[in-house]
This record gives structure tokens, sequence and C-alpha cells, in this order.
């Protein structure tokens, strides 16, 4: 075909072989790059290993690859288990009673209004894991007269599972009778029949494990949540249930462990599994008109950087 007057003519350009136009081609191209990037990742953990086993100490150090929880921001909330501003505000928190054994939990689960089968199901299968739980209907109670109720009745915590399009979605958290109160979005909830291989519960009261809380908000969370658990397990049931922060998601797992040799420990899921991120924390109880919010996250204006963690 003839070119036209004040066109250039067309440069022909290579491309590279990985941006085949040919589809089947490119589907093998990348398949042999992604090999070849694997072997060689293979001869240099098998030469790691190599230097390992003959120099010993003198081997070159094992370099710790960068990840978003160990490049993330500086923040000036960092907690120092050691600070004696820390321990001041433990002695004196809402909390404080709980840790210094003064009181034994005594919890409370309810629902929102006419529960699907899905929440109830959670909620019950919620109460088995944590001792000395009762969960009740709410009849129709509204949030403020049912905390103060459960607080006349002697419940040391009231937990709230709300539900959306028939599942739940959303957990609130009251530590009774004078707050603090925790919101947040449930997430990855699997319940006991549908974990492959799940254990039969028992009726000991389990270990608490809190990992990765690290700045003030993360360690209040984190106050909040062991004071759900009996403060004196029962080690010999071998029930373990960890609360799991990593980028402010915070993942429920509960476990039986067995030892089976001196360096070898096994584990036994039970159930349930769920993911909570903090939404809210609250002075005080559940009030949305006059409460004193101690922090809110606000994404559009939070979330500025994927290496800014608040827990």
């Amino acid at each position: 075909m003839a070119e036209s007057k004040g066109t250039k003519p067309r440069e022909h350009v290579l491309l590279p072989t990985i941006f085949s136009r040919n589809k089947t081609r490119r589907r093998g191209e990348v398949a042999r790059y992604l090999s070849e990037k694997k072997k060689e990742r293979q001869v240099a953990r098998r030469k790691r290993k190599h230097d390992e086993k003959t120099l010993g100490a003198a081997a070159p150090p094992k370099q710790i690859p960068r990840t978003l929880e160990n490049t993330r921001e500086p923040d000036e909330t960092m907690v120092d288990p050691e600070d004696e501003e820390v321990r001041f505000d433990e002695m004196t928190d809402e909390m404080a009673s709980y840790f210094n054994r003064e009181k034994e939990p005594k919890i409370l689960i309810t629902t929102s209004d006419k529960p699907h089968t899905k929440t109830n199901r959670f909620c019950k299968e919620l109460s088995r894991v944590i001792p000395n739980c009762q969960f009740l209907f709410r009849r129709k109670a509204s949030m403020k007269n049912m905390v103060k109720q459960a607080a006349v009745l002697g419940y040391t915590d009231a937990i709230v599972v709300n539900e959306d399009r028939r599942r739940p979605n959303a957990l609130v958290m009251v530590h009774l009778p004078n707050g603090p109160t925790a919101y947040f979005k449930l997430m990855g909830v699997k319940y006991c029949k549908e974990i492959k291989n799940c254990g039969e519960l028992t009726s000991h009261r389990p270990e608490v494990i809190l990992n990765n809380f690290n700045t003030r908000l993360g360690h209040s969370t984190a106050r909040m949540l062991a004071s759900l658990f009996h403060y004196d397990p029962q080690f010999h049931g071998r029930r373990v249930v960890t609360f799991h922060n990593q980028r402010d998601y915070i993942f429920f797992r509960h476990h039986r462990y067995e030892f089976r040799s001196l360096e070898k420990v096994g584990l036994h899921e039970l159930g349930p599994r769920f993911t909570l991120r903090l939404k809210s924390l609250q002075k005080g109880t559940f009030d949305t008109k006059f409460g004193e919010y101690e922090w809110v996250l606000k994404r559009h204006e939070m979330e500025t950087s994927r290496r800014r963690f608040f827990l």
C-alpha cells in the first residue's frame, strides 16, 4: 500500500520475547523464566546451607527479607514494657482489676435483632471457646439498656455480634462496668464444621497468646481481648487461643497442642476461625451520641502509606 504524503514510514520495533504477541509462546517464555529463577534460588539455598556446615560461625549471615512489617513507619506510641508510664497506665486502667485477679471474668454474648442461623452458630461456638460465657438472645432490647442490665447482673464484658446479608460482619465489645468499648469489623469466619479435621473441644480453660501488639492502642486492645479469658489457665488441657496482629488485622486461632518430642510440637485446630479489624475505641460504655472516642479509623485520612500501622 502506498504511503500518503506527509506521513512517516512505520518503524518496526522488535518486542522482547517475553512480550511476544503469540499467546502460547508468551506463556512458554514466562514459564521458562520463572523456572530459571526458581533454580537459581535453589542453588543459592544449597550453597548457603553448605557454607553454614563447613564454615560454621564464620559463614556469612542470612539476609533478612524486606517486608511491610520490618519496614513500617516509626510510631511515637510504640510501647516499651519497662517504661514506668506504661506500667502506671496498666495499674490504673479499666482492666487493672482483671490483671490483679480481683474479679473472675463473666462474659455475655448476644446478637442483633432477629439473627440468622449463621450468626447464632458463630455466637454458640464463640461461647464454647470463652470460659464462663453465656449466649442470650437480644429480645429487642436497646444497646444501652442491655449494657446497664449486664453490669447489674455481674457480667465483666458484653459482646454483641452484628450481621449483614445473613452473615456476621461486626463485633462490639464492651468492658463492664466502666468501659472501654471497641468496635471491630468481622471477616473470614470459618465455623468448626468447615475446618478440615477439626478437633473436639474440651471444657479446660485455655491459654492466651497475644502477638505483635506494639503501640499504645494495640496494647489497650490486647488487654481488652485478654480480659475475656480466665486469668488462671488449665495447662493440662493443652488448649491455646491466639490473637495475632499482622498489618492491623487480628487473626484468631484456637488449637490444642501436643509435645511429640523435646523439639517438636503438634497443633490440632479446634475452631472457629475469624479475623478482626479495629474500627473505633470509645471511652466508657456504648454511647454513640455523647461518647468520647479515643481512636477512630478514617481510611482516606489515616491510611496514607502501606507501611503505616496503628496496632
